[in-house]
């Protein structure tokens, strides 16, 4: 005989939520996703102070990074997880703009609960915001520039793209330095793009200004001195400690 009692699906702790109230909860969570990084957006951004918990208790951490920031949180609201995962492939595939992505993406949430209230169809308004994206692209590439074929030109427009993206991380003050520093990396790969051909060894001691671009292939090796002062402290270290016995 078949059984026709109901057959559960969800767990016995979980919610279940529908219609208006699953609509609203979406909205609520991305709309705070976008609150909560809005104030690190721009050059006179603010750091957040992000505080470590479970295994990594007690480590703090400062940054205005976007992606840090939403990566470092524990996010359970679907909506909110959509932009998180927005602002990983922005950085993935950008490497900037997680910030501006995701406060965009939550601005646009905004006025879209304001237009639900309203009565307005979700299809409606998605098919509104094609059309936008359509005439922003027009617009855009109707204001576009191509100095391809003028290096000059060209290289002062990666140089004022680079000052833009620096101009809101640690190494503001020495933007141009870096700005330089980057640009002629870039137009060493002669157009490949490949960023994997760009080699980032990092030393401790100096300043950010030590910092320097240099063609071929470097190995952070000691020298001979070197390895001879350490194999002699070795040495007398080790006799003091078998004389001590």
């Amino acid at each position: 005989m078949v059984s026709l009692n109901p057959v559960r699906i969800l767990k016995a702790e979980a919610d279940e939520e529908k219609a208006e109230i699953a609509r609203l909860s979406s909205f609520i969570g991305a709309i705070a996703i976008g609150d909560l990084v809005k104030s690190t957006l721009g050059p006179k951004g603010m750091d957040k102070i992000l505080v470590g918990m479970g295994r990594n208790e007690g480590v703090v951490e400062m940054t205005n990074d976007g992606a840090t920031i939403l990566k470092s949180i524990g996010v359970d609201n679907p909506a909110a997880k959509v932009l998180v995962d927005i602002a990983k492939g922005m950085d993935d595939e950008v490497g900037d703009g997680t910030t501006s992505v995701t406060v965009l993406a939550s601005e646009l949430l905004r006025e879209a609960e304001k237009l639900i209230e309203m009565k307005f169809h979700p299809q409606t308004i998605i098919s509104g915001w094609r059309k936008a994206v359509k005439a922003a692209k027009e617009a855009l590439e109707k204001s576009t520039k191509n100095n391809s074929e003028n290096q000059e030109a060209f290289k002062n427009d990666l140089l004022n793209i680079a000052r833009t993206t620096l101009s809101s991380k640690i190494l503001s003050q020495h933007k141009d330095f870096f700005s330089n520093l980057c640009v002629d990396a870039v137009l060493r790969l002669k157009g490949s793009g490949d960023l994997t051909a760009i080699q980032i060894i990092k030393i401790s001691g100096g300043t950010l200004l030590d910092s320097f671009l240099d063609s071929g292939f470097l190995l952070n090796k000691k020298t001979w001195r070197e390895s001879t002062e350490e194999n002699r402290k070795r040495q007398d270290t080790y006799c003091k400690h078998a004389h001590g016995l």
